[in-house]
């Protein structure tokens, strides 16, 4: 599956619309400081909030298919919490709640099991950008 998003300014200075081909569409926008008028998440907000919904879907589908009974999935998540880091080393520390009737052995499973989702795999990953400017 190829993963595709646009992103578009507005007349709102730093707003960004976002549109993916299925016709969903979300915004981003700097916080005031910022210059921005702080109507949606961040980009970095955004980038947690993929992890942390990659994180909490995955937990589900598993516990779905092993009939584990997770009633609730909870997932924290903060960039670099403990301030500026070295050039080139980021945190993000995820705390993750699981609510449910489940095994000790099964806990630490669907913990394991976090660190598959797709989202973390890329992050953790080789990335490589390729940019090229369309004029």
């Amino acid at each position: 599956m190829i993963h595709s998003v646009l992103a578009q300014s507005t007349t709102t200075p730093y707003r960004v619309t976002l549109t993916n081909p299925q016709g969903h569409i979300w915004y981003v926008d700097e916080p005031i400081e910022k210059g921005g008028a702080d109507s949606a998440p961040n980009p970095m907000q955004l980038l947690l909030s993929a992890l942390g919904a990659c994180t909490t879907v995955t937990l589900q589908m598993y516990a779905d298919h092993k009939q584990i009974k997770l009633e609730h999935v909870q997932v924290d998540l903060a960039l670099n919490p403990n301030g500026e880091p070295e050039a080139g080393q980021n945190i993000i520390e995820r705390k993750i709640t699981l609510k449910g009737d489940f095994t000790e052995d099964q806990h630490k499973r669907l913990l394991k099991v976090a660190e598959s989702c797709p989202v973390h795999k890329l992050l953790t990953s080789n990335i490589q950008i390729q940019t090229e400017l369309d004029i």
